[in-house]
């Protein structure tokens, strides 16, 4: 048996579970407010006192921190790598710190991780970062040399759950031509031929909008509102990803309420909730072009996905192309816990970062 701690540090919370080979036995969930945080200059800063708190929970629970064979943690925003697990080394340590490609509370991930492993003398992993960059060469071209397409994305939770559609078709991922739409605070749709995910919209700053991100926005108005006045550039990113959306027409992030509001006859809400599915739809109908239409299965996820009207007005549009498996949820934990056992179990190697 192979006892793993995983750790998912988020912008306003700890996530953690400790498994016993695929069996959670702890599930830990801790919030964090913001007069907790807001006197750490840097989200690295945070590293101690989120490791504290897992460590006291681990002991709340009486679960031994000499019991753990590894700790893995969320990879955050490092520089363009392959998907798989990476063994936590100094070179990623001093990326996660530096946080050149952004501060982001995924980058503590491998941090808590390392401190942990090197306190118990065990392995310390990051399992399929948003950094995952399985790109062809053509899907890096934007249009212009200076602003290419980067490959940022829900990376770890989209290969997770190609791995479980395929298991459930009784194959494996490297097998399949596969669409992932991910439907969360941000929305990225992958393509995934045979084991790689080869072209993807960065959920910053492309494709569908979101509850909070405005996605893919036309050039030259953009251009003229970023240089009007009306914002500096801190102001103008902040509408581009926390006050785009869903809540920039509504005010709200929450896509329950808008569903409700549309149900109850508001015609603003129900132009908003079609508009969103809409360009889900055209988007995932664009990735099915990048796999030249032959595609095994289309992966509906991601928090959003548990909405049944969604989902409906999505597979309504985009059900011609394959057959839609609907996988709701983030399980980020068990996917976190599920690369690392497959290293610790010699089914594939740990990866160098």
């Amino acid at each position: 048996m192979n006892r793993i701690l995983a750790v998912n540090p988020g912008a306003t919370s700890t996530k953690f579970a400790v498994f016993d080979d695929e069996q959670p036995v702890l599930q830990h969930s801790a919030e964090h407010h913001g007069s907790e945080l807001q006197h750490f200059a840097r989200v690295s800063d945070q590293a101690d006192f989120r490791l504290a708190l897992i460590t006291a929970a681990l002991d709340a629970a009486s679960i031994p921190q000499a019991s753990l064979q590894a700790v893995v943690g969320r990879g955050g925003l490092l520089k363009p790598l392959s998907g798989g697990t990476y063994g936590v080394n100094r070179a990623m340590l001093d990326d996660l710190h530096a946080a050149t490609r952004g501060e982001h509370a995924s980058n503590l991930g491998g941090i808590i991780a390392d401190a942990l492993a090197q306190r118990l003398g065990i392995s310390a992993f990051i399992v399929d970062p948003v950094s995952v960059d399985e790109m062809e060469p053509a899907a890096r071209l934007s249009g212009h040399p200076e602003i290419p397409r980067d490959s940022l994305s829900h990376a770890l939770n989209s290969k997770a759950v190609a791995r479980r559609a395929a298991a459930d078709m009784g194959t494996t991922y490297g097998e399949l031509n596969l669409l992932i739409a991910h439907l969360g605070s941000g929305i990225s749709v992958t393509a995934h031929r045979r084991g790689r995910m080869i072209d993807v919209n960065n959920a910053q700053e492309e494709g569908p909008f979101s509850p909070d991100r405005c996605g893919g926005l036309p050039a030259r108005k953009l251009v003229k509102l970023c240089f009007s006045g009306k914002y500096t550039e801190t102001e103008m990113a902040a509408q581009l990803m926390g006050k785009g959306g869903i809540f920039a027409y509504l005010g709200s992030r929450d896509l329950r309420e808008v569903e409700a509001r549309a149900a109850s006859g508001d015609a603003q809400a129900e132009l908003v909730f079609t508009a969103m599915a809409y360009q889900i739809a055209k988007e995932i109908g664009a990735m099915a072009t990048v796999l030249g239409g032959a595609v095994d299965r289309i992966v509906i996820t991601g928090g959003m996905a548990w909405s049944r009207r969604l989902v409906d007005e999505v597979s309504a549009r985009v059900g011609f192309i394959a057959p839609i498996v609907l996988l709701p949820g983030e399980e980020e934990l068990p996917a976190l816990a599920a690369g690392a056992l497959r290293v610790l179990r010699g089914e594939e190697p740990a990866q160098t970062y």
